[in-house]
């Protein structure tokens, strides 16, 4: 992740006036941080949140690196920090059980503000994750945290999709847009992902055997993306698997649950850059065939001029391109990955639409 130093030089205006608002001790207690690039929105809420907890920025107006607050909640150990983030395979952060809500959903994240702080930490800080994610139910829980947080508590809510929050939520939170046109796609296989796209369109044309080669590379970029995804998680919630056995096996059970929904909620957000990063290529070609210069382009990595010089296919371009906003459709259904990455494969080698 881009360190929160080097995140904030991108936006010197929008930092000069959170400092000043820090020093006068006026800044907001909820803030809604916008960005398309899920990078950028992460490291600036950490900017964010050492600009509020470290007890020197309210003299000099910047984080000092150096206290507690700040060093701990750049290396994410910071033991006020709470995260909520999206689960399951819907991708979506709960609401959870009114009375005895489960972890990772908003009623526990909020009630985890109201609880008594033995660390001397400075501040309260909550990072919510692909706000976006959160259904009406679960903002409206969420808004009277929003409104009234206990004192020395700051709420960050992230998002690449602030249109899809109530107006509710958003008009709690003073808004930050962080304007970018350009997306990372960083996953496991990404590179492998773009060498057989590229391969697909500029080296199988109506080879059948060189599609199919294809297809299974990108259908192994898939399988990799959830391998590391359960890995991942499996990681992270082995310490407190282990922990609670020792002491209470239904807890236990309970967190088992819970991290079975991170992981496939760590893979929905993995499978979704995997996807987009398909339909990229394939727009980013397009553009290129339409005569855009690549230095133009939001991506310019992607998509490739041919090796040999010649133009490319206008025509054949914009038809990989429906063929890849086709298989993003069709995987928003219970079909079959494999088989519709296939088709994707055969008709962008054959040169082909699907009919209908």
């Amino acid at each position: 992740m881009t360190s929160s130093r080097d995140i904030v030089s991108r936006y010197p205006e929008l930092w000069n006036c959170l400092r000043r608002a820090r020093q006068r001790d006026r800044l907001a207690h909820a803030f809604l941080v916008c960005s398309d690039r899920e990078e950028t929105r992460e490291s600036f809420a950490v900017a964010l949140a050492r600009l509020a907890a470290c007890r020197e920025a309210g003299l000099t107006g910047d984080p000092c690196g150096k206290c507690f607050e700040c060093r701990h909640l750049e290396n994410g150990s910071y033991p006020e920090l709470h995260h909520l983030s999206p689960v399951g395979k819907m991708y979506q952060i709960q609401v959870g059980e009114r009375l005895n809500p489960e972890p990772n959903t908003v009623r526990h994240f909020a009630g985890s503000f109201f609880l008594t702080d033995a660390s001397g930490a400075a501040r309260k800080i909550g990072i919510i994750h692909d706000a976006d994610r959160m259904n009406d139910e679960a903002q409206n829980a969420l808004l009277k945290t929003l409104e009234e947080p206990p004192p020395r508590t700051l709420l960050i809510l992230t998002t690449g999709n602030p249109s899809a929050l109530l107006p509710t939520t958003r008009s709690r939170c003073q808004i930050l847009r962080l304007p970018e046109l350009q997306i990372d796609y960083v996953f496991p296989g990404s590179e492998t992902l773009f060498q057989a796209l590229r391969a697909l369109f500029y080296e199988a044309g109506n080879d059948i055997e060189k599609a199919e080669a294809c297809a299974v590379r990108i259908i192994g970029v898939s399988s990799l993306i959830r391998e590391n995804a359960e890995e991942s998680v499996a990681n992270e919630w082995s310490p407190k698997l282990r922990e609670a056995a020792d002491f209470d096996p239904a807890m236990a059970k309970r967190l088992e649950k819970q991290r079975d929904a991170a992981a496939s909620g760590a893979y929905m957000r993995m499978r979704g850059m995997f996807l987009s990063a398909i339909h990229a290529f394939a727009a980013e070609t397009a553009f290129l065939a339409d005569g855009v210069l690549p230095e133009h382009l939001p991506n310019p990595e992607l998509a490739v001029l041919p090796e040999n010089g010649e133009s490319i296919d206008a025509e054949r371009a914009h038809r990989m391109l429906k063929n890849a906003e086709e298989l993003l459709f069709n995987l928003r259904f219970n079909v079959n990955e494999e088989l519709a990455i296939r088709d994707f494969a055969f008709r962008t080698a054959l040169d082909q639409e699907k009919e209908g």
